[in-house]
């Protein structure tokens, strides 16, 4: 709500956003903020008069700083894992021990593991000692594990350096810093500017991780990656907003709290399915491009265009159509179009084009974004604010379970059955998430 307060000394009115569980005290030009603790002002029901009111839908200067200021740690994070993934098991096998699949198979995954093992430690911290302390300590490790895996003599050692990259799990501290400073009514948006940096520094990963690594090689990449890393602790401490206080003097929340929510189940379930079958499809999917006739180091052709297009019509759909109240079928709808994108990809293992691979692939990515957006954003609202940090670890826990799983389970289905049985178990997979989230209930806004 936006009142008009006076009486404060000031020379023109201020503009009082409340901001989740903090509040702001604003300039009318949004030129300057600065956060109240525990406010006592008179309370008008009007808007200002002679003044702009900001509608509900729209992001205060505090809440863009947040937005941009957290996407832009995840997107350095992620930039610095997706510039390892399309090299990473070619540039491995010249390590001493890269002879065996299945350590460099090891390798790649253990980053999951660690990092699932540890989100939800990461965010019940945050909610008692603060996000930003959590989330400063995750980075510091996760660029340690970087730069050990740069200077790795053999793959054991750089396995070693995967396991202490995925401890700086700090997925949960930020997303629970982000819905902190957000309001409900913005949170999905918010939450949507994350996805888009993620998905954008996968779109760039693809097009320059070939080129980068043809001129410093894979321990160079590592220590690109540690150093993007710092960059994200130099963001945290003088780009990020101050952290509201109210979450530290909330009372101490249990896990049993989180688990018994039926809600946060089913997101839980989600995101589990969701991340298995996107690494899972991908066991397969650039041989498929490959059977296509489209080079493999062509294949950012199809990537680009399929990640950019979705965000733009997501962009079009999905923040219009929740501000009406469609959340929920507009969520149900995206995964829907997932299970489809799998029953097509299950019919071109029979022979296909690059332009058909290329359509499903932009359906999927769509629905991927759609899912990515609003997924974290409604557990942020489902969960009640004393166990929101915990909640988010316990989400993020699932969702880098599901990373490991998709891995596991993509390379052994591609083993024993083909890219056929891949894409049936993957269909099965998104029919199963949409029985279990067709009772679902859209969380209200504020």
């Amino acid at each position: 709500m936006i009142v008009k307060a006076e009486g404060f000394g000031a020379r023109a009115a201020c503009n009082l956003f409340r901001i989740a569980d903090n509040r702001a005290f604003c300039s009318r030009d949004g030129s300057w903020c600065c956060a109240l603790e525990s406010p006592v002002l008179p309370t008008i029901e009007v808007p200002l008069a002679g003044g702009n009111v900001l509608p509900a839908s729209k992001m205060t200067p505090v809440e863009l700083r947040a937005s941009f200021s957290l996407a832009s740690i995840f997107a350095l994070r992620m930039l610095g894992l997706f510039l390892i993934l399309p090299v990473f098991a070619i540039e491995a096998a010249k390590l001493p021990g890269g002879d065996d699949p299945a350590l460099i198979g090891l390798t790649m995954g253990i980053y999951g593991l660690t990092q699932a093992m540890l989100q939800f430690l990461y965010g019940l911290a945050s909610d008692r000692i603060g996000r930003k302390r959590v989330i400063v300590f995750g980075l510091v490790l996760f660029a340690a594990g970087s730069f050990l895996a740069a200077l790795a003599p053999t793959l054991t050692w750089l396995a070693i350096g995967r396991a202490l990259q995925g401890a700086g799990a700090v997925s949960a501290a930020v997303t629970a810093l982000l819905a902190d400073q957000t309001r409900d009514e913005v949170r999905t948006k918010s939450m949507a500017l994350v996805g888009a940096s993620i998905g954008l520094m996968f779109a760039l990963s693809l097009v320059a991780a070939p080129i980068l690594v043809a001129y410093i090689g894979l321990h160079g990449l590592f220590a690109m990656t540690g150093a993007l890393a710092l960059a994200g602790v130099a963001i945290v401490i003088w780009w990020v907003p101050p952290e509201p206080h109210d979450h530290k003097n909330l009372p101490r929340g249990r896990l049993v709290e989180v688990l018994r929510l039926a809600a946060l189940l089913r997101m839980n379930f989600g995101v589990f399915v969701l991340h298995a079958v996107q690494l899972a499809m991908w066991m397969a999917i650039p041989a498929m491009l490959v059977q296509a006739g489209l080079a493999r180091e062509h294949h950012w052709w199809v990537y680009l265009p399929a990640v950019l297009g979705s965000f733009v019509v997501m962009g079009g759909t999905l923040f219009r159509l929740e501000k009406r109240g469609y959340l929920r079928a507009v969520f149900l709808t995206a995964i829907g179009l997932m299970a489809l994108v799998q029953v097509g990809l299950l019919l071109a293992t029979a022979g296909a084009s690059v332009a058909a691979l290329a359509a499903l692939l932009f359906v999927f990515f769509y629905g991927f974004n759609v899912l990515e957006a609003s997924q974290p954003s409604m557990v942020s609202r489902m969960a009640p604010a004393h166990v929101r940090g915990a909640a988010m670890g316990v989400y993020n826990t699932l969702q880098s379970l599901g990373f490991f799983a998709g891995g596991v389970m993509g390379g052994w289905l591609m083993k024993h059955g083909g890219a056929q049985v891949l894409f049936s178990v993957c269909a099965g997979l998104m029919l199963l998430w949409l029985l279990v989230a067709w009772p679902m209930r859209a969380p209200k806004a504020g």
